[in-house]
């Protein structure tokens, strides 16, 4: 599989991650094992987590495998820290909450140090400057090799690249930022992907197949074992269930008929492509589907395809995102 620096940094990747977000929920140990060994069959490296994920469930069967079945130093591991489940908070950016959970998650994962740690989101009460130096101790402690954020808004990314940009050798540079962005989710364009390529940092895009929608698979209904019908995600799919979206579907539809491929690859070769595109990250609900959407990588699509699909799904961007003179 073809690697890609993340970000303005010395990091390889996989273009394509493995996420980890239903592990030890609706993915059991086996079938986690199975498309652990498909994705690294296949050269992939990158396999994102999170301290959240099934209350830190996800991390531990991680762990799990990388004694019994990759090597760790064959993986890159990237995993986040900041969101909570508190009847009053959300969200805990402070350096005690964020160094503790680092270290929680080294303690599951079984391994010294993580590749990427992430900040999950951002937290308004905490002080910024205050987070952003739990990923400098992260970095000088050696518990972390490299840094990033995660759904953080346009404002917020510039504002925390530029603080880090500004004492080299002392802050250590955002690595990535990681975002949903598929044909139906578009908005990052608006403002978080001009920061980020702007700042040099790479984007990881989770939910890149428009949460499954773009498969094409809910065009005539939900499917029982769909993530749609699950009880955990129905809600998480239901929002991209609509005629705009349908449009788009159709769409992908019609150019994976025209390249006799499926919907899947020609949704994830568009967004793998896009500008300021590390890597998107894959969660599959079996091993057979993640075979299926690590096909892709050698697909390419051709100009007027990708242009026919960009005009489809183009969010409305007006001012302030466009030449004043223009509008």
């Amino acid at each position: 599989m073809e690697q890609r620096h993340l970000g303005r940094t010395g990091l390889r990747v996989t273009r394509l991650g493995l996420g980890t977000l239903t592990w030890a929920r609706d993915t059991d140990e086996q079938e986690a094992a199975d498309q652990l060994k498909v994705f690294w069959e296949a050269g992939g490296s990158l396999v994102d987590t999170a301290d959240i994920y099934a209350d830190g469930g996800a991390e531990y069967l991680l762990g799990r495998l990388t004694e019994e079945l990759v090597a760790r130093e064959d993986l890159v591991i990237a995993t986040k820290a900041g969101s909570v489940l508190e009847a009053d908070r959300r969200v805990d950016g402070s350096r005690r909450h964020l160094l503790a959970a680092l270290d929680a998650s080294l303690e599951r994962l079984g391994t010294d140090y993580v590749d990427l740690w992430q900040l999950h989101a951002f937290d308004p009460q905490t002080p910024l400057e205050e987070t952003l130096q739990a990923l400098d101790l992260a970095v000088t402690s050696g518990r972390a090799r490299y840094v990033g954020l995660a759904n953080f808004s346009g404002w917020q990314l510039a504002k925390a690249g530029t603080w880090q940009l500004a004492a080299p050798g002392v802050r250590t540079r955002l690595a990535s930022t990681q975002m949903e962005y598929s044909l139906l989710q578009r908005g990052i364009e608006r403002e978080v992907l001009p920061a980020a390529l702007d700042l040099g940092i790479g984007l990881l895009p989770s939910s890149p197949l428009g949460r499954g929608v773009l498969t094409g698979k809910y065009r005539h209904g939900t499917p029982a074992d769909s993530r749609g019908a699950s009880e955990h995600l129905a809600a998480f799919v239901s929002p991209y269930l609509d005629e705009t979206a349908s449009r788009v579907v159709e769409a992908v539809t019609t150019a994976a008929d025209g390249l006799a491929v499926t919907p899947l690859q020609v949704a994830l070769s568009w967004v793998r492509d896009r500008p300021g595109v590390t890597a998107p990250i894959l969660g599959a609900r079996t091993a057979q589907q993640l075979r299926a959407a690590l096909s892709v990588e050698t697909l390419s699509l051709p100009d007027e395809i990708r242009r026919a699909l960009d005009d489809v799904s183009a969010p409305v961007h007006h001012y302030p995102d466009h030449d004043w003179s223009t509008l």
